[in-house]
């Protein structure tokens, strides 16, 4: 296995013994940084954090880094390489309001984008001690199965993962979302974390995932995986998600379609067609 994403699985299995620690007992903070003022966080989000910062700068001094929160709680983090083009993106607590609520649907994702581009992503769902991984060239894996997007375009028995907020800034739902809730054909579900729900794409489970109001660090740990997995990551027009321009990310939101190949043209072309 890649030596990097051995060492970033470890730090993901870490840092999930720490939220393991504090799940279902821990208060509810929020970010003054964030776009929406009910924006959640947790001290198990920071302290998760920095025990990931704290063994990438060990590792990989001269690499940047970009997480999602900091510990004053005003800002994210984003550190420029010293040198080279390698950048670990990291959300502690993707599904923190499921984490507070004592829903165990949430992970710890980290991520390395060179170039802008994923080639190595950790997606760990804590709960069910599954370590999704994936390292470019290298395929994606659950334990010592490897994954693979599926092959078939849309059907009846198709599943769309579908983030919790689809609302645009004036509080309104695209029609596609209305459309697609409205209809039992295909078969919607949510769960709570945006990276969880890519990650299905690539485990070959759903067919696609949406996220409207995600941020970086949702889908570049789960981008690797489904890059991998033989799945397509594209903005909501279509064109590919990746490689993203990292230097002056501030927590800007990321839409992002995650599809099975066969998949993409449908869908594509019901978000145009209903907007």
């Amino acid at each position: 296995m890649n030596q990097d994403l051995q060492y970033a699985i470890e730090l993901a299995r870490a840092a999930g013994k720490i939220t393991l620690e504090h799940f279902g007992h821990i208060n509810r903070l929020t970010k003054t940084h964030a776009t929406t003022t009910d924006e959640a966080v947790t001290e198990a989000d920071r302290a998760t954090q920095r025990l990931i910062v704290a063994g990438l700068r060990k590792r990989f001094p001269d690499d940047g880094i970009i997480g999602e929160e900091s510990d004053t709680g005003d800002s994210i983090t984003n550190v420029a390489p010293r040198q080279g083009q390698r950048v670990w993106v990291i959300d502690p607590i993707d599904g923190t309001n499921n984490f507070i609520a004592g829903l165990p649907n949430y992970c710890v994702c980290i991520a390395l984008l060179e170039a802008g581009m994923p080639v190595l992503g950790v997606v760990y769902d804590v709960t069910r001690d599954h370590m999704y991984c994936a390292a470019k060239g290298q395929g994606t894996w659950l334990g010592n199965r490897r994954l693979q997007a599926v092959s078939t375009p849309m059907n009846d028995s198709a599943l769309i993962m579908l983030t919790a907020n689809c609302v645009d800034k004036n509080n309104r739902a695209p029609g596609w979302a209305i459309r697609w809730l409205s209809q039992t054909n295909w078969k919607l579900r949510v769960l709570g974390s945006a990276a969880l729900e890519a990650t299905q794409v690539a485990a070959g489970v759903a067919h696609a995932a949406i996220t409207v109001n995600g941020k970086l660090w949702d889908i570049a740990a789960p981008a690797a995986l489904i890059l991998e997995a033989g799945g397509q990551l594209l903005d909501l027009s279509g064109k590919p998600l990746f490689p993203y321009r990292l230097a002056d990310y501030a927590g800007a939101k990321v839409p992002f379609l995650a599809c099975a190949p066969a998949a993409c043209a449908t869908l594509l072309q019901e978000i145009k067609l209903y907007p």
